[in-house]
C-alpha cells in the first residue's frame, strides 16, 4: 500500500521511533518533536504496537470497517406492514431482530418516520364565491407592540426585546370573490370589539358597492358569543364558522394575514408599533388597487370587483 504523500513517517520509521523508546528508554515526546509529528500521533503508533506488533503501524485504508445492513425485499415487505398497523420503530426491531438504527433509516427514506405519515392527507378543496359579498372571511392576529426596531429585522432577540408594551390585534377581513381587504389594528379581541370591527367591516364594503350577505370566522371567544349571533342577526348576516382544529376551512383569511405580516409587519424596519401601524392605510391601498393576484388572473382585487360588478 502507498504511504500517505505528506506523512512525516513512513512504517520503518515508525518502528524505529517505537524501539527507542521501548528498548533505548527515550523520552517519547523527545522522539516525536525528533520527527516532527506531535506527540499524541507518536502515542497513536505506539498503542498501534502494542495492540498487533510491526504489521499493524502500517497505513489503513479509510474505507468502512463494516458496511451498513439493509433489508431484503420479504424483511422490507414485513416491516413497512408492521409500521401501518402504527408499531413504534423500536418494538419493529425487536420483532425483526434487527438492529434499530437500520430499521428507521429505512424506513425514513420510504417517509414512514413519522405516524402521521401513514395516513393520507386530505384534499385540498378550493372555492371560491360567485358573487361579491357572498362571503366575508374574518380573523384575527396577534401582533407584538414594540419601541424599537425587533428581532425580526435585527435578528438580536436579546438587544431588540420590547418588554411590557403588550399586543396588538389586527382584525382582517376579505372578500372571497374578490380578496378585496380591510384590517383594523385594536386593543383586543372581545365580543364588543369584534361587534364593531364587523358593523365597520359591512359600511365599508357598502361604500365600493359591496352587500355582505354572509360572514366567516373561527371558533374564538368572541365570535361564538349570543351577542355577536345577535349582531349578524340584526346585521342581515348570516354567520358560519370553521370546523374546530381546522384553520384551512377560513384559508383566503389565513393566506392573507402571512402576506401582510410579510409585506407590512415584518417588510420595514420601523421604529416603534405606532409608526408600524401609521404605515397599514397605504399598505391596504397598495394591495386592494395595485397588487396582483395570480388566483385572480394577474389582476388586483380592485380590478376584479370593477369586473364583477360590472
Amino acid at each position: 500500500m502507498h504511504s500517505h504523500p505528506n506523512a512525516r513517517l513512513t512504517q520503518k520509521s515508525r518502528l524505529r521511533l517505537v524501539n527507542q523508546h521501548l528498548q533505548d528508554r527515550r523520552p517519547l515526546a523527545e522522539l516525536a518533536a525528533e520527527a516532527g509529528i506531535s506527540l499524541r500521533c507518536a502515542y497513536k503508533w505506539l498503542a498501534r504496537y502494542r495492540s498487533g506488533g510491526a504489521p499493524s503501524l502500517a497505513d489503513r485504508r479509510s474505507v468502512r470497517r463494516t458496511q451498513r445492513r439493509t433489508f431484503d425485499p420479504q424483511q422490507l415487505q414485513h416491516a413497512v406492514e408492521l409500521r401501518h398497523q402504527r408499531l413504534h420503530l423500536r418494538h419493529i426491531a425487536r420483532l425483526l431482530a434487527a438492529p434499530f438504527s437500520t430499521v428507521a433509516r429505512v424506513l425514513n427514506r420510504l417517509g414512514l418516520g413519522r405516524l402521521r405519515n401513514l395516513e393520507p392527507k386530505p384534499s385540498v378543496q378550493r372555492y371560491e364565491r360567485e358573487h361579491p359579498g357572498d362571503l366575508i372571511h374574518i380573523d384575527v392576529k396577534k401582533l407584538a407592540r414594540f419601541r424599537k426596531v425587533g428581532h425580526r429585522i435585527t435578528g438580536n432577540r436579546q438587544q431588540c426585546r420590547s418588554t411590557g408594551v403588550g399586543y396588538d390585534r389586527v382584525h382582517v377581513a376579505i372578500d372571497d370573490a374578490t380578496r378585496l381587504a380591510y384590517v383594523e389594528v385594536l386593543a383586543d379581541e372581545q365580543q364588543a370589539t369584534a361587534i364593531g370591527f364587523m358593523s365597520r367591516v359591512l359600511a365599508w364594503f357598502d361604500s365600493q358597492g359591496v352587500e355582505c350577505r354572509q360572514v366567516m370566522s373561527d371558533n374564538g371567544p368572541a365570535y361564538v358569543s349570543r351577542s355577536f349571533a345577535k349582531a349578524c342577526k340584526v346585521l342581515g348576516l348570516r354567520h358560519i364558522r370553521t370546523r374546530p382544529y381546522t384553520p384551512r376551512t377560513n384559508g383566503k383569511a389565513e393566506r392573507f394575514i402571512q402576506t401582510f405580516c410579510r409585506e407590512w409587519a415584518y417588510g420595514m424596519p420601523f421604529q416603534n408599533s405606532e409608526e408600524r401601524n401609521q404605515w397599514l392605510p397605504r399598505y391596504l391601498s397598495i394591495y386592494n388597487r395595485l397588487r396582483k393576484h395570480t388566483a385572480l388572473g394577474d389582476r388586483s382585487p380592485q380590478q376584479r370587483l370593477n369586473e364583477l360588478l360590472r
